[in-house]
């Protein structure tokens, strides 16, 4: 190449920001966009917005008493967590989110790990565990009612494009992809349930079907099982990329957590 175009094309990119990577393409959003609490029958629905009725309060009010506890030889969460400089009031509405330290992405599970093992010197907690579940289901309705907003920028974007990827995948013995039920048939009878747009807003969440409290991807994995299709490990990176995606196409959304699901 000429050298007065290798110049040419250096100010081009300096003029576009440099070498910055580009925010991936992302899907519109359904139309109109709706939490998955307007898809539930009204029991179910008046279930979850009855804070003393709603089972899923017995996993938040477990999840603030270990928040507040101090473990044998460590501190308590709270002991970081009660100045101004780490609120963690509206933090569960930008997750999954990429970890400085480490690069990688994590939802709130995950960061409640990197806390313990980093500045409690802990090991980390099973995923699905009471305990994880508990706490999770704390941090995340300290946001019940901001509206979701995640970056999916940087490092972000590799991950959100693989979620991306992934709802639109067919897979399993029925050969189907979640964004046949979720983007083509949104608001449709299935088995005397009405398919939702498969916003994850109200994970972790109480479902009635399993008679206890579960997280998103819990929820995905029942999902995967129910195409025929082999499921991943709960935490997997590709329930995290799926969980990035979802957390995006639901952006304005609040939080609902803890959510009542059929």
């Amino acid at each position: 190449m000429r050298p007065v175009a290798c110049a040419l094309l250096a100010l081009a990119a300096a003029a576009c920001g440099g070498t910055e990577q580009a925010l991936p393409a992302t899907d519109p959003p359904p139309s109109p966009l709706k939490p998955g609490s307007a898809f539930l029958q009204a029991d179910t629905l008046a279930l979850q917005e009855d804070d003393f009725a709603n089972p899923g309060f017995l996993w938040v009010d477990q999840g603030e008493a270990l928040f507040n506890d101090a473990p044998t030889e460590s501190k308590a969460c709270s002991t970081c967590h009660t100045d101004s400089a780490r609120p963690l009031e509206g933090a569960a509405a930008h997750y999954p989110a990429i970890d400085e330290e480490s690069g990688a992405l994590v939802n709130i599970e995950g960061r409640i790990n990197l806390c313990r093992t980093r500045h409690q010197g802990l090991e980390p907690l099973d995923y699905e565990s009471e305990d994880l579940l508990s706490l999770t289901a704390y941090v995340a309705n300290l946001s019940r009612g901001t509206p979701i907003s995640v970056d999916i920028g940087g490092a972000a974007a590799d991950w959100y494009e693989r979620g991306q990827t992934y709802f639109h995948t067919r897979r399993g013995q029925y050969n189907l992809a979640c964004t046949q039920c979720h983007d083509d048939n949104w608001g449709k009878q299935l088995r005397g349930d009405t398919i939702s747009q498969g916003h994850g807003t109200g994970f972790p969440a109480y479902r009635l079907e399993w008679q206890t409290f579960g997280s998103l991807h819990r929820r995905l994995s029942d999902c995967d099982t129910g195409v025929r299709a082999e499921p991943h490990a709960l935490g997997s990176d590709d329930y995290l990329a799926v969980e990035l995606y979802l957390a995006k196409r639901a952006e304005g959304l609040p939080v609902e957590t803890p959510g009542v699901r059929r």
